[in-house]
């Protein structure tokens, strides 16, 4: 599968509307595209930040809705957003969860790797990180994201809620910095995130 993420800033005092936007129409537009397999809304209020991820197929399914909705994305996004960055991953590993209640809660971890590592960094999360992260109370689940040509991933692990993701810190910390030192990964950035709008369909 392939994902593209969208990175978004703005005035805090502005988030809101963006949100209430993309939570009617997002799903409805993306939903209608050949190869959809899910979509993910997140934000960090307070700070005026705001993420998404919709899941493809292939990476023609993800090239052509890329093109055919990007103009309303913008549309839905202003006048929020006063920075954007949009990626392309490949999916390296994903255990989705089989439902999610309102108000879960996501951590996302972003970091860097040498590209030609990209595969024995995903059998080590799918082999030891991905199940001590899903024997932690709380967890709903999680993936992982590659971009080898620019060598940079991510780990997002999704919680039940806030008290679930606040009492996992602690052994995520220890999961997370064993991952670091043996895949040879160097971490860029921690955030966590409340759970807008998590659709999850058939892959």
């Amino acid at each position: 599968m392939f994902v593209r993420t969208g990175y978004f800033t703005g005035d805090p005092a502005l988030i809101d509307r963006a949100l209430d936007g993309l939570r009617a129409e997002a799903v409805g537009l993306l939903s209608a595209r050949p190869g959809y397999v899910g979509y993910g809304l997140f934000a960090n209020r307070g700070l005026g930040v705001l993420t998404m991820g919709s899941w493809w197929a292939t990476r023609q399914d993800e090239r052509d809705s890329a093109e055919h909705l990007r103009r309303r994305r913008d549309e839905l996004l202003a006048p929020f957003a006063g920075t954007a960055a949009v990626d392309v991953w490949e999916a390296a590993e994903v255990a989705q969860a089989a439902a999610v209640a309102s108000g879960s809660w996501f951590r996302l971890a972003r970091f860097d790797f040498a590209g030609a590592d990209a595969e024995r960094i995903a059998a080590r999360f799918r082999e030891d990180g991905l199940p001590a992260q899903r024997r932690l109370d709380g967890c709903l689940g999680g993936s992982m994201l590659l971009n080898a040509e620019d060598e940079r991933g991510s780990v997002g692990i999704l919680f039940a809620d806030r008290a679930a993701l606040d009492a996992s810190r602690g052994p995520a910390a220890e999961i997370r910095a064993r991952g670091v030192s043996a895949g040879g990964l160097t971490l860029r950035s921690l955030e966590e995130f409340e759970t807008v709008l998590l659709d999850v369909r058939e892959s």
